[in-house]
């Protein structure tokens, strides 16, 4: 379902400030996978979901979606194809429209635009039974701004138009690391019911080692522009932090010394 082959992405090549973000990266997900991805900073773990995304293009290697090549798509093209929440709660709604109009936007994603108007009832509904599900009474405020939710409901709104059109791909980019740790268990409970229940290929960033080992069916490392690690099955259900931490320095022959991650074990 996802093919990343031996994709590359340098930033200011050729300068003082060069950078290698991506160093032949290889990825296959089947349909279904729930991958957390882990890493420090400048791993290359938001460069390779910016990559998919087609924020910008890559230098070489092919990004291969349910058979179709979007390598040199443009980023509005690949948008019928995938779903994304950021870490910014702000960042995946429009504050000063309202939730039901929000939702409707995100129902016709990669559509074409018509003059067609307004909301019809039959959406309306679907609208309600769909945040019924989340458990945040926002099926009684669905004429409310959104920007009057807080931002754990925005991120749970958020959540909901990313799958409302079921992606190929779902990309959940440390979607959680700015709500308090209430919140944040909260929406990644949602984002897990959300995934299983509808089967969506997944890709997580987590600053938390914790949570990358609990959630998904996989987890994998990154560091320096490459997957240093690649655990699924038993393995990654008998995994620990400690185990995680020796496997890391074992592939990477380092110490992995990373502040933000250490301080969310």
């Amino acid at each position: 379902m996802l093919d990343i082959k031996n994709i590359r992405k340098t930033f200011n090549p050729n300068t003082v400030n060069e950078k290698i973000a991506l160093n032949g990266i290889d990825l296959h997900l089947d349909d279904g996978d729930f991958v957390t991805i882990i890493g420090g900073n400048g791993a290359g773990k938001s460069t390779m979901l910016n990559a998919i995304a087609g924020v910008w293009p890559v230098d070489s290697g092919s990004i291969i979606i349910d058979g179709t090549d979007i390598t040199h798509l443009p980023e509005h093209k690949r948008a019928a194809l995938l779903g994304r929440v950021f870490q910014d709660p702000m960042t995946g709604t429009a504050a000063t429209m309202q939730i039901e109009e929000n939702l409707a936007l995100a129902a016709r994603r990669g559509e074409k635009r018509t003059l067609r108007i307004g909301i019809t009832n039959e959406e309306r509904n679907v609208y309600r039974e769909k945040l019924a599900t989340l458990g945040l009474g926002l099926e009684d405020r669905m004429t409310a701004k959104v920007g009057l939710l807080s931002g754990g409901q925005r991120q749970a709104l958020t959540l909901l138009m990313a799958t409302l059109k079921k992606p190929k791909l779902l990309m959940l980019d440390e979607h959680t690391a700015a709500l308090d740790p209430h919140t944040a268990a909260k929406v990644l409970s949602l984002s897990e019911q959300i995934v299983t229940e509808n089967k969506i290929m997944t890709l997580m960033v987590t600053h938390n080692m914790r949570d990358a080992i609990r959630y998904g069916n996989r987890l994998i490392m990154m560091n320096e522009g490459r997957i240093i690690l690649d655990i699924s099955g038993e393995e990654k259900k008998n995994l620990t932090i400690e185990i995680l931490m020796d496997a890391f320095a074992k592939a990477s022959g380092e110490t992995f010394a990373n502040d933000r991650i250490l301080l969310t074990q």
